[in-house]
């Protein structure tokens, strides 16, 4: 009986250590595959005509602001501002009828000056694969300048890229270490799901009818 148990223990260590070995691995593969393709300075972002601004949450469940939120619209300002983009498509959760981050993110680009028709919404955006999947597929976008921190525009151009978009991520700023270290965590398990998704064919949520970007 005890050599039985030994045996589990050792399977289960075994298991263990694939599982981190492969997360290691999962990060570091995406990480150097979108090395090219992310930058902190707009010199370096191609001119676009759709950038997609993914969507986060415009307060912490404390009530203050967040800090990831207003970092990346000010991110798609200063691209929009530059002229190096034209519209912005803005993808978001919009699962219940309190929470809408597509319009939250409309109305604040709106109130610093962004035209409202320079705005596209998507409300279908629940993950970081229906942002970019459903620019391919419902907004007709293979050309995309892609907007969030580094560490999810890595994962998000590696996404696009694998399903045959023209990507380039511009990074907003980031927050602080402390402050994002539950979401920089989290990030680790995200990426290493990239590779599951892509493995099964993993599809967007909805699809839907196409909605043309004049």
């Amino acid at each position: 009986m005890k050599k039985v148990i030994k045996n589990i223990f050792k399977f289960f260590l075994l298991l263990l250590a694939v599982g981190i070995i492969f997360i290691a691995w999962a990060n570091y593969s995406i990480r150097k595959e979108s090395r090219d393709f992310v930058s902190y300075r707009i010199a370096d972002v191609p001119e676009t005509k759709v950038a997609l601004l993914l969507g986060t949450g415009k307060t912490l469940s404390n009530g203050m602001p967040n800090a990831y939120f207003y970092n990346r619209i000010q991110a798609a300002i200063d691209l929009y501002k530059s002229g190096k983009i034209k519209y912005i498509l803005v993808s978001g959760d919009n699962s219940s009828k309190d929470y809408n981050e597509p319009e939250d993110m409309q109305l604040t680009l709106m109130k610093y000056g962004i035209p409202k028709e320079r705005i596209v919404m998507d409300h279908a955006g629940f993950r970081t694969l229906d942002s970019v999947v459903r620019a391919k597929d419902i907004f007709g976008q293979t050309k995309l300048v892609i907007i969030s921190q580094k560490f999810h525009n890595e994962r998000a151009v590696f996404l696009a890229r694998k399903n045959g978009m023209e990507a380039f991520g511009y990074n907003a700023n980031d927050v602080n270490k402390y402050a994002g270290l539950k979401t920089n965590l989290r990030e680790y398990l995200a990426k290493t799901k990239v590779y599951w998704d892509l493995l099964f064919g993993v599809q967007p949520k909805f699809g839907g009818e196409k909605i043309l970007i004049p």
